[in-house]
């Protein structure tokens, strides 16, 4: 076996060259950038798109409470006609309760009068069916008076009557 020796490597600067040169580049490189401003200039583009985006998010939120107060808004409407319908209704209810009372007084009432309409028309029906047999009652009496009297008198005794009549009126 061979030994194998390492050979060393010439340094540049101190160092090794293929470390030198990469360094020496990225140096040089480094130092264009500065000097051409391409620090300043990608911050300037870094700060332009903070400034959208912030723009951008103040627009957001500037539109979600723009939503959260049309939200609120219509959540109030809903209430507000929700409370509006309830009242409606309880409007209505009430209405058709006084209006059934109200049919049923008017029915009560108009019973009533029938009623007494009724009783009227009875009472009324009574007192002419009374009327009425009184009538022939008186018809029927004078009837029967008179064939009694023409019947059963003659002129002696209506003279007798007469004369008992005068007698009772003289005492």
């Amino acid at each position: 076996m061979a030994d194998l020796h390492e050979a060393a490597e010439p340094l540049l600067f101190g160092f090794a060259p293929p470390v030198a040169i990469v360094s020496a580049a990225m140096a040089v490189f480094i130092a264009i950038l500065v000097w051409k401003k391409v620090p300043a200039l990608l911050s300037g583009m870094l700060d332009k798109q903070i400034r959208t985006i912030r723009e951008q998010l103040d627009e957001a939120r500037a539109l979600r409470a723009e939503a959260e107060q049309l939200r609120a808004d219509y959540a109030a409407r809903i209430a507000s006609a929700e409370k509006n319908a309830e009242a409606m209704i309880e409007h209505a209810r009430q209405e058709a309760e006084l209006i059934v009372a109200r049919a049923v007084e008017a029915t009560a009432d108009m019973i009533t009068r029938r009623e007494k309409m009724a009783a009227d028309k009875i009472t009324a029906a009574e007192h002419a069916a009374v009327a009425d047999l009184r009538q022939r009652a008186v018809t029927a009496a004078t009837n029967a008076a008179t064939s009694l009297i023409a019947t059963r008198h003659g002129a002696e005794a209506d003279r007798a009557l007469v004369d008992q009549a005068i007698s009772g009126l003289a005492n």
